[in-house]
């Protein structure tokens, strides 16, 4: 569950945001009787608010990332509009304000106590923290960041970064073994120092796998090693935060549950995406009814609920042969397109809604009523689905076919498949959607819908006549298995191309599809050594790939 933050004072961390617009002098804030300092600080605070405010920064990026890769609708026209500079404020100053200011004033009281486990939970996510920030901006401040006498500080390349919180990796798992004192709360792991050292190293596979285009043969041999060493994340083993069902003081509950159980409305669903899990095999996905809620069964011909029905897809749609509006087959699937710039009509209660899985709403019975009640469903105790046992097979088998590491891509791809079905399923069940979910799909019907759902891939993938075809199929189905984590699809998509063939956007020419993200006009406007960046279409150091249009 979500813990109540702990408000205070951090001198040092408060002093060295160079993010924010703080005109106190560093004096002033010593000799502040009201701050923490290092003599009255607690690191068990420091580590819970470290760990709170990772899984808020996570939940940012993997949002965005969710928008620009059709797992959700994202709005606006044009691609320079939906992302400004504006847009990214809150993702900057938690990483640098809170976070990497907060790990920097932990590590002195950690060490000084011998609190070895919290320095190992707090550099394993300082590391994904400056991994998450070059993925989203390409450069960005590190050596000279977080430094109490230069509110100016320059950037350092991406690759620099990702290689330093590489070696934070190898840093962090020492302290997971070393002899310590103190037991932090851990809202990850519950203390299990075994699955921290697992995700370190899977925290390495996905740095070898990002990084193949610029150094092919290291991330060979990085995931080669890896694989023979056999402790990366498994099955019982996934990164997750767990959220809870209270409503207030604070609310404890999944952000995507909250925003729309509520009063009904919040996101619209992507149209691509639902199409894929209802349409595009010809049989419904077995995920669909766990991801996605429908509020009606069938959908609207009211154009004031829904401008599309009356209109024809624009040129490019018909040429490309993409679905537009609505998936085919009328059962209520109620989304909207890529950069789809409409206003919100009346149709809060009809859209279709967040399921169960990850966002602790309803399962998909086929009951087709609104969900305007926050006691509905799993009530929002759902979870970020961060770093997952499927996702590492996933990436195995793209490192398989790729790189020619060792393993079967083929036998991968159908493990990943596997646990990430009976995932989805285990963890609905784990909730108090149960019953609905067991009074419409038995056990017995859960395993035959999921062995005929691998069967058709795999047939897919023998058929496939290239490796590029073949890295469609894993793609394809690495980023349907990733519904909750945008992040994930965001990097596989510059990395990969795949899925190929996505839903364009309506308009026939949004500008240049999102490579890396605006530096944030909090940093802009405060740093003097900031330089603005050459639009959305730069591309961070390990995306070497073609420049848009390859991807859109």
């Amino acid at each position: 569950m979500k813990m109540k933050r702990f408000i205070y004072g951090l001198t040092v961390a408060t002093s060295l945001v160079f993010a924010s617009s703080c005109d106190e002098k560093l004096d002033e804030l010593l000799e502040n009787p009201n701050a923490v300092n290092a003599e009255t600080a607690s690191p068990d605070f420091l580590l819970n608010r470290i760990q709170l405010d990772y899984q808020d920064m996570w939940y940012g990026v993997a949002d965005r990332g969710a928008r620009l890769t059709r797992q959700i609708n994202q709005g606006s026209a044009l691609y320079i509009n939906a992302y400004t500079a504006t847009s990214t404020n809150g993702t900057w100053s938690n990483a640098y304000a809170n976070i990497l200011a907060d790990v920097k004033f932990l590590e002195p009281l950690a060490e000084a106590s011998n609190f070895q486990r919290h320095l190992g939970i707090a550099k394993t996510i300082k590391a994904m923290v400056l991994f998450s920030l070059v993925d989203t901006y390409g450069d960005v401040p590190y050596s000279e960041a977080i430094d109490a006498a230069n509110f100016n500080p320059k950037t350092d390349s991406g690759k620099s970064v990702y290689d330093a919180a590489f070696g934070l990796l190898n840093e962090a798992a020492a302290h997971f073994t070393a002899t310590s004192a103190g037991t932090p709360n851990d809202y990850f792991y519950a203390r299990n120092y075994t699955r921290w050292i697992k995700l370190i190293n899977t925290l390495k596979l996905r740095y070898f796998l990002n990084t193949k285009l610029v150094d092919g043969a290291a991330s060979r041999a990085g995931i080669n090693a890896l694989i023979a060493e056999n402790n990366l994340i498994g099955a019982g083993d996934d990164f997750i935060f767990r959220f809870g069902t209270t409503a207030a003081d604070p609310d404890s509950r999944h952000p995507k549950f909250a925003g729309q159980y509520t009063s009904g409305g919040g996101d619209y669903q992507s149209t691509y995406f639902m199409h894929h899990l209802t349409v595009a095999k010809g049989f419904d996905d077995p995920r669909v009814k766990y991801y996605m809620y429908r509020q009606v069964l069938t959908n609207t011909t009211n154009v004031d609920e829904q401008e599309c029905v009356s209109q024809i897809a624009p040129p490019h749609y018909l040429v490309g042969q993409f679905p537009y509006c609505n998936p085919a087959g009328n059962k209520g699937y109620w989304g909207r397109d890529h950069l789809d710039p409409d206003g919100i009509p009346p149709d809060g209660l009809k859209r279709t809604a967040y399921g169960v899985y990850p966002a602790g709403g309803r399962f998909d019975n086929d009951s087709g009523t609104p969900v305007n009640n926050p006691a509905l469903g799993a009530k929002g105790a759902g979870f970020h689905p961060i770093m997952m046992a499927s996702y590492v097979d996933f990436m195995l088998a793209e490192a398989a076919l790729t790189l020619g590491t060792t393993g079967d891509a083929k036998a991968y791809l159908t493990s990943a498949i596997t646990k990430n079905i009976n995932y989805v399923r285990s963890f609905s069940l784990g909730t108090s959607e149960s019953a609905t979910i067991l009074g419409k799909i038995s056990d017995a019907d859960h395993a035959t819908k999921r062995d005929a759902y691998v069967a058709y891939v795999n047939s897919e993938y023998d058929a496939a006549a290239s490796t590029d075809a073949k890295m469609n199929v894993i793609g394809r189905e690495y980023w349907l298995g990733l519904y909750g984590n945008g992040m994930e699809a965001y990097n596989l998509y510059r990395r990969t191309g795949k899925p190929s063939n996505m839903q364009p956007a309506l308009e026939a020419d949004p500008g240049p599809f999102v490579r890396s993200f605006e530096y944030p006009n909090n940093y802009l406007v405060t740093n003097v050594n900031a330089v603005p960046k050459d639009g959305v279409a730069v591309q961070v150091f390990w995306d070497t790939n073609p420049g848009s249009p390859w991807i859109y």
